[in-house]
């Protein structure tokens, strides 16, 4: 595998003033017109020539990957004016921060359900040979790769849920971002990546089972919601109840504990509020 290397360099400024000396003196010479120094200016002016194919400038955050007739030579990433190997071939690659705003995908929840879902990745090139030479076309690389994380992630929770420690889609967004994350930086890893952030910018249920999902969501947040409400309630009577007899307040035989526990079940229960009545008579 390619991996960044530092490759060789000179001062570009002190290489240009060399290259204008050598074609200074390759003019004198020609100017002489004898038939050596004719011959010494044009050998002399065309070294000056082929050093000034050599001559580079890479801009900030940028990286230069330098080639020599198909020898990889190694990279520039600092700014400056540098002198190279002439002939030598370069190759820009950016070094700044960029955003890749998947589409709207559709895909199946671990439940079977249809959902829309998509993403925005934050990403940077830090290996600036391994994004040339080993993927072809590393910014599609990143395309497909960011999708297909993507799906698969999405594909492993439902998109919501209302038990307590079940992760889903919905609920659990950070912890989703951070495993999208995670797993884009293994497949990016080969194209000299680094994975930055990935953020959900988009999650809903498909557009034909929407109106179903969000009733059956419905149903199932007040399925839940009522549980706690006949748990609490229950406590609640059974504190009330061991409260009055170790009081010695009132002596409950076991037709008077029935009423009571229906009655305080009823207000506690009930999501209206309870109406008061007055006991004239007896239950007995």
């Amino acid at each position: 595998m390619f991996k960044e290397e530092k490759c060789s360099s000179l001062n570009g400024f002190a290489a240009l003033l060399l290259i204008a000396a050598m074609a200074a003196a390759g003019v004198y010479l020609i100017v002489l017109e004898t038939t050596v120094t004719i011959a010494a200016g044009i050998v002399v002016s065309s070294l000056a020539a082929i050093l000034l194919t050599g001559l580079t400038i890479v801009q900030p955050n940028q990286a230069h990957v330098v080639t020599f007739f198909g020898r990889y030579l190694g990279v520039i990433r600092e700014s400056g004016f540098y002198m190279i190997i002439p002939f030598s071939s370069r190759k820009r690659i950016s070094l700044r921060v960029r955003n890749f705003n998947s589409v709207k995908l559709k895909v199946n929840d671990v439940d079977g359900n249809p959902i829309e879902i998509a993403a925005v990745i934050v990403f940077s090139v830090i290996d600036s040979a391994k994004a040339l030479f080993e993927v072809d076309e590393y910014e599609k690389f990143v395309e497909i790769q960011s999708e297909t994380a993507l799906r698969h992630v999405a594909s492993k929770y439902p998109y919501d849920s209302v038990e307590a420690g079940v992760f889903s889609l919905r609920g659990n967004t950070e912890e989703i971002a951070a495993e999208l994350s995670d797993e884009l930086q293994n497949r990016l890893a080969i194209a000299g990546v680094k994975v930055i952030e990935s953020r959900l910018t988009h999650l809903a249920y498909s557009t034909e089972i929407a109106s179903a999902m969000l009733q059956r969501q419905q149903a199932a947040a007040i399925i839940a919601a009522r549980e706690k409400i006949v748990d609490g309630a229950v406590t609640m009577v059974q504190l009330a109840i061991e409260r009055l007899q170790a009081d010695g307040i009132v002596e409950l035989d076991d037709e008077r504990k029935a009423a009571m526990i229906n009655n305080l079940l009823v207000a506690v229960v009930s999501d209206r509020s309870a109406q008061p009545v007055i006991n004239t008579g007896t239950i007995y």
